[in-house]
């Protein structure tokens, strides 16, 4: 049997690529450990954006004109590497929205409102950002259902032990739950979940938004009936992002914003809607971000998803064991091997913000916050942590700066 080399990540060589890394803060080169955020674009993207706005641009599906058919072909182009990029069964199935926020709502409204109601169970998990918690809160309180959580264990993982307690024998109608969490980078068995979720007729709801950088993406082998991402944490424009849905599904539900070029046909008395994906796509849709979109999606394919992965889990590791020796530390999350490219902490005594300023002065730029995870921050019992995440050009270096900063921001605070 042959056995095929695993490529390998070359960051140096690919930060060239990024010119946002030819300046310096505070006189030190910058170490943008920030991407779970969003992440810096390559001259790739900003190319594609560039040559599109000055070459073709125009309205798509509107103009049988030279330049909106050019228009047209590219936008629909990138549907088709985005539906490739998450192995979709169909292009049609992907709706470009502004981001998984738009995308996560969408699901919430259209499908929530007409398939929830008293007696039914939502179930989201502590792991969630606010996008795939705060929706499906909002919708369960306005149709009656109940809202119901998935607790964690000491590692920051999800309990699965917990399910059918907290289901009880009222109906599931859905589980929604993220891939990776933005928070501390556990990576969740949405595989496990999406069966229970359909076992119990359930449909599972997946926030991919920090997996889709680093992560392979199979939406069919996942099993689950949404998916949605962003484009500016993968390298791509902001204002852009994708829902992935079953299309049966799809099909049956209410449209979620009303306009142009979502309709089939118009007058006093009645409207009817465009077909999927058109139905969900109402006005000028974010021409020129879905082509930078797909560019981004090209960057990444080329690199590889498995290189990014495990060259980020090489990071966190370096980054645990070394902030391991800053004492007054406390580390949060799973072992390396089960998280993403994510390391969350807090240093005794010391606020993260001051922590987060003391490293800025040092070129190194994290994020400290709640990170849109409010109650998850409740269930570690902080208000807040630091947050060092890293990507496809992350340096080995780097994390030792990160680490001689919280050593400096000990010595000055603590």
């Amino acid at each position: 049997m042959a056995v095929t080399e695993r490529k390998k990540l070359d960051a140096q060589k690919l930060r060239a690529d990024f010119p946002i890394f030819e300046q310096e803060i505070n006189g030190k080169p910058l170490a943008y450990l920030d991407s779970a955020v969003t992440s810096q674009k390559p001259r790739q993207v900003l190319e594609a954006l560039r040559t599109f706005y000055e070459t073709s641009y125009a309205n798509v599906h509107r103009g049988v004109y030279t330049l909106s058919e050019r228009a047209t072909a590219e936008y629909e182009g990138a549907r088709e590497k985005v539906a490739r990029f998450v192995n979709a069964p169909s292009a049609r199935e992907v709706v470009f929205l502004r981001g998984a926020t738009e995308g996560l709502n969408l699901v919430a409204y259209a499908w929530g409102l007409d398939n929830l109601g008293p007696g039914d169970v939502v179930l989201v998990t502590e792991l969630e950002h606010h996008s795939n918690f705060v929706p499906w809160q909002y919708i369960a309180q306005r149709t009656g259902a109940e809202f119901r959580a998935i607790p964690l264990d000491d590692h920051g993982e999800l309990r699965l032990d917990t399910l059918d307690e907290i289901a009880g024998s009222e109906q599931v109608k859905v589980v929604a739950n993220n891939l990776v969490s933005n928070a501390l980078g556990t990576i969740n068995p949405v595989e496990r979940l999406s069966a229970w979720a359909h076992e119990r007729g359930a449909i599972m709801v997946v926030d991919a938004a920090q997996a889709a950088p680093h992560h392979p993406i199979d939406v069919q082998a996942l099993g689950c009936d949404f998916l949605a991402f962003s484009a500016h944490k993968m390298c791509g424009p902001t204002s852009v992002g994708a829902l992935w849905g079953r299309q049966e599904i799809l099909e049956r539900m209410a449209p979620f914003n009303l306009g142009g070029h979502m309709i089939r046909a118009v007058n006093l008395e009645r409207t009817t809607w465009g077909q999927v994906p058109a139905k969900f796509e109402a006005g000028t849709q974010p021409i020129a971000e879905a082509v930078g979109f797909g560019a981004a999606v090209d960057y990444l394919t080329g690199i590889g998803l498995d290189a990014i992965e495990e060259y980020e889990q090489e990071l966190a590791a370096q980054a645990l064991e070394a902030l391991a020796d800053v004492p007054g530390i406390k580390l949060y999350g799973p072992p390396p091997e089960r998280r993403a490219g994510i390391v969350s902490f807090n240093l005794e005594g010391v606020h993260p913000h001051d922590v987060a300023q003391v490293l800025d002065m040092r070129g190194v730029a994290i994020r400290a916050g709640h990170h849109c995870c409010q109650p998850l921050m409740a269930k570690l019992g902080v208000a807040a942590t630091n947050r060092a995440s890293f990507y496809l050009y992350s340096l080995p270096e780097e994390v030792d700066r990160l680490a001689e900063g919280v050593h400096e921001a000990r010595r000055l605070f603590a």
